[in-house]
């Protein structure tokens, strides 16, 4: 079945309307992705009452852009620029869904209102940010709200523990486990202290019900640096993969959490959202961890459902037209730019080369994992 880019296209394809409807991409900064993925979110939140939009973003800048579509606090070029890590803000997609966002939301009372998350952390395979900025707002949210001498220390305490942010952001550290401070006696204070924070903010959620869920994210975040940082200092093969899991462990539970409110759209990498162990290799070493959208999917069963993004070209990276007994080639020879697919109905013998490292084409062994696919016929970006 092929069918024009909409939210009953998608939504005929499922059995019911999900909790958690997740959208992923080949590759990452290309407009016509974007454009096809505004187009589909849109609709969704107009016709089928999806009130959140999580995106493969720093989860702490994400705040920045929510505060803006919600209530219109700030400037869009400053949103842009400071509410989006990995370069996202500069795309000209992500710019119209925020805009597009804000007017949405702009009449509505605050319980209809349309949400933006990031849901990633503030760290990457090669790089994590300083746990200081994150800890200090968790601590500051419960002293606000508790008796001081509930905490298991000051802010001045946890600023002399991290100390300057430099120490933790030192990418070398990635192919040198030596160079992280991650395992130093400080940063194991600081985990048992966002332990303490964060049983706090459990202990204590019948008196904490203003901003609870903006501590809960503070929590997850600086835990999860915490996490990220022992493991880049570990010198033992387990190192790589306990890094990728800690990063789909957060996507995942930064899912879960909206979820948790409201029904949810998702959008990031394809890799990040299958059903399936995910697989990589690094370093001359084959990893393999369970994905975000496997974890999700762990826990809503068939509330969680994904739609593969596939593309044919990108000329500006060398990618061609697909081989016609690939996915993306059996989807090239059919009429019209973009629609969305039935992938039972697609039957292919081999994956698509990888033509470039940036593009990731879909796997026929992954197939029966996906529940649509949206089919962009030739994207223009370099």
């Amino acid at each position: 079945m092929v069918d024009d880019i909409s939210a009953a296209a998608v939504l005929r394809l499922l059995p019911t309307r999900p909790r958690v409807l997740a959208l992923g991409e080949p590759t990452h900064w290309q407009d016509e992705l974007l454009r096809a993925r505004n187009d589909l979110f849109t609709r969704l939140i107009e016709e089928a009452g999806y009130r959140a939009v999580g995106i493969e973003s720093d989860c702490l800048r994400g705040l920045i852009v929510d505060d803006y579509v919600t209530t219109g606090e700030g400037d869009l070029d400053d949103v842009m620029a400071r509410g989006f890590s990995h370069g996202f803000g500069a795309g000209a997609g992500n710019r119209a869904l925020v805009a597009w966002m804000r007017e949405f939301n702009a009449d509505r009372p605050a319980h209809d209102r349309v949400r933006f998350a990031g849901l990633d952390g503030a760290q990457e395979i090669s790089y994590g940010e300083s746990p200081r900025r994150v800890l200090l707002d968790l601590h500051a949210y419960l002293a606000g709200l508790l008796d001081p001498t509930l905490l298991p220390c000051t802010a001045a305490h946890i600023e002399t523990l991290a100390g300057e942010d430099d120490r933790w952001t030192d990418e070398a550290a990635v192919a040198d486990p030596t160079r992280s401070f991650g395992r130093s006696p400080q940063a194991r204070e600081l985990r048992l202290i966002a332990d303490d924070l964060t049983a706090l903010l459990s202990a204590f959620t019948p008196q904490l019900t203003r901003g609870l869920d903006r501590a809960r994210l503070y929590a997850r975040a600086a835990t999860a640096l915490l996490r990220y940082h022992h493991w880049m200092a570990d010198p033992t093969p387990a190192r790589m993969t306990r890094l990728l899991g800690v990063r789909a462990s957060i996507i995942a539970d930064n899912i879960l959490a909206l979820a948790a409110r409201v029904p949810t759209l998702v959008h990031t990498h394809n890799l990040h959202l299958h059903r399936e162990p995910s697989t990589m290799k690094m370093g001359g070493m084959e990893l393999e961890w369970w994905s975000s959208g496997a974890i999700v999917r762990a826990h809503l069963g068939p509330e969680y459902r994904f739609v593969a993004g596939a593309l044919g070209t990108i000329p500006g990276h060398g990618v061609g037209e697909p081989p016609a007994d690939t996915i993306e080639g059996q989807l090239y020879a059919l009429p019209g730019d973009r629609f969305v697919v039935d992938p039972r109905s697609v039957k292919a013998e081999r994956a698509r080369p990888q033509d470039w490292f940036g593009y990731f084409p879909l796997d026929p062994a992954r197939l029966a994992g996906v529940d649509g696919i949206v089919w962009v016929r030739d994207c223009s970006s370099t």
